[in-house]
């Protein structure tokens, strides 16, 4: 990989991290598809794709980038594929149904394969027991590795045999649907999720947008009680039972917007209601 011409690409703190001796590996690839889809994502997917090196092919399928990021998937390695934005479920069951293997571990292009989460990959694929298989995500918020909370361990199911596994259909907040059991895999999966607190605020906004109208489309009705409680409920289940005040002031706000976002999710259910009977009176 031509790393002079990736911007920013030896200087970014997960390369201080992790240097490329540690993560150099010498032993033949996997039989295993890196996919990861992508729009504008120049910023982060050098280093995404090059954590994943190990993987026998590497896919990114593209809904019409306006940066680089197309020029970098192709310098790395990646077979690029260009396909208008269908949903993230859809998109990603796109995207698997091109790999070469029936293994695959799908990324997002903010994340990173941790080097001893690569060792674990490599040890299940060596000899599978599972179908699929989950790994514990790190999140890193306004700077901060999170540890507690919501931020970690954020179990995540990314590495699974397709010939078993799924996408859902989801449009936003999509899962693995699988046969069989899971296996549990050690090694973080890096998320630096958060580090521009006002991207990530537009992002969470786009996400309760598109869960709205999921549950709209679903037929779910708003509840004021699911508008007050959840938001309630998930504080004291992340923030109370599950530590996230030990993450100091990048705890607080993460649980802060997350239980806004369980408001904002309903509250915008309730406006596409109220939308629809102004349409038909």
């Amino acid at each position: 990989m031509d790393h002079a011409f990736l911007p920013g690409f030896a200087s970014r703190k997960w390369l201080r991290a992790y240097p490329l001796d540690a993560m150099s590996d010498l032993l033949p690839p996997l039989a295993l598809t890196l996919v990861v889809i992508t729009r504008d994502a120049g910023a982060d997917l050098a280093e995404c794709l090059a954590s994943a090196a190990f993987a026998a092919e590497t896919i990114v399928v593209d809904s019409g980038s306006g940066d680089h990021t197309v020029e970098i998937a192709r310098r790395s390695g990646a077979r690029v594929i260009e396909q208008p934005w269908l949903g993230f479920g859809p998109q990603k069951n796109f995207a698997v149904a091109q790999a070469a293997h029936d293994w695959i571990l799908c990324l997002d292009a903010d994340e990173r394969v941790s080097p001893e989460l690569a060792a674990a990959i490599r040890a299940a694929l060596a000899a599978p027991r599972h179908t699929a298989y989950t790994m514990p995500r790190r999140n890193r918020f306004l700077g901060r590795w999170l540890r507690h909370g919501e931020g970690y361990p954020d179990w995540n199911l990314r590495l699974f045999d397709r010939r078993h596994a799924r996408w859902s259909e989801d449009v936003v907040h999509e899962h693995v649907l699988f046969d069989g059991k899971v296996g549990r895999l050690s090694g973080d999966l890096l998320h630096t999720s958060g580090d521009s607190l006002e991207a990530y605020l537009a992002k969470q906004n786009r996400y309760t947008t598109l869960q709205a109208e999921a549950l709209f489309a679903r037929g779910e009705r708003f509840s004021a009680a699911r508008l007050i409680l959840s938001p309630i409920f998930r504080f004291l289940r992340f923030y109370v039972l599950r530590g996230g005040f030990l993450d100091g002031v990048a705890g607080l706000v993460h649980i802060s917007i997350g239980c806004f976002n369980s408001f904002s999710k309903y509250a915008k259910l309730r406006a596409l209601e109220q939308a629809k009977r102004g349409r038909s009176s």
